[in-house]
């Protein structure tokens, strides 16, 4: 399902700051966090090998992309696969808002998904959705500020999202104007175990499946085999350009962490 929260043209170091947990079954075919070619396009970022798709990346140019699934009880069975969706903006020369209602037009065709799109050099960020079913498709400017996106809109005051918003903010006041030390970030924000009130889940599948899936790390044993957070990264850009990605990741049952540093081709 996933979880992400993250800090918009509102830090006096960092353009951007964000934090975001994939949820996925453990035993789903996964490459860990590296440089690859899309169409011509160096992006980095984790890649999903059973469609090919990704759930978080960024580019050399400053664009940068995260999804997470919309909550629903209903599945479309001959949807496209939400991670091909990322790939569109990096492929894409629009700005953000451009290529969101761009993808207007083709936003049906998947499962429920919440895209966000940025560009650095133009501070530009866009959220899309394409839920709830059969209305027109969510577009907005992201404005400056914390920000969290769990699996409704932007900003929906779900226990868990709450819970991260909270302690994204006390971390970050607790850093103040200094560097953000990310391993330590990470662990203090990213596995969190709490699981919500059972009487303020949002009543939309099974009750177990919303409480299990009601934490910000979220760990459960499903007919499927093991399901839920199988990587906790952090993406910080820094006002020069800097760019250093982190990532903690679960391969075959042990964790793993990667860092990749670089710089923006340019900035405007």
């Amino acid at each position: 399902m996933c979880i992400a929260a993250f800090v918009w043209q509102a830090h006096p170091r960092y353009p951007l700051l964000l934090l975001h947990n994939r949820d996925e079954y453990h035993n789903r075919p996964t490459k860990a966090l590296a440089w690859w070619d899309v169409d011509g396009c160096e992006i980095l970022g984790g890649r999903d090998e059973v469609a090919g798709g990704t759930w978080m990346a960024c580019s050399r140019q400053g664009r940068v992309v995260f999804l997470t699934n919309v909550l629903e009880l209903h599945h479309l069975h001959q949807a496209n696969t939400r991670g091909e969706l990322p790939l569109l903006f990096f492929k894409s020369t629009k700005s953000p808002m451009e290529f969101a209602h761009q993808l207007a037009a083709d936003a049906h065709r998947y499962n429920g998904f919440n895209l966000i799109v940025a560009d650095i050099p133009s501070k530009s960020m866009v959220f899309i959705s394409n839920r709830p079913m059969g209305e027109p498709i969510a577009i907005q400017q992201v404005s400056p500020g914390l920000h969290v996106l769990s699996n409704a809109k932007l900003d929906s005051p779900w226990p868990k999202a709450q819970r991260l918003g909270k302690s994204f903010k006390q971390v970050l006041n607790k850093y103040g104007k200094n560097e953000v030390m990310v391993k330590e970030m990470v662990e203090k924000l990213t596995k969190d175990k709490v699981k919500a009130d059972k009487s303020k889940l949002p009543g939309i599948c099974a009750l177990d499946w919303e409480f299990n899936h009601s934490s910000i790390f979220v760990e459960m044993d499903t007919p499927r085999g093991l399901c839920g957070t199988r990587s906790s990264a952090a993406l910080i850009i820094g006002a020069g350009g800097e760019v250093s990605f982190y990532d903690k990741y679960l391969d075959e049952g042990v964790w793993f962490e990667r860092t990749i540093d670089y710089h923006l081709h340019k900035l405007k």
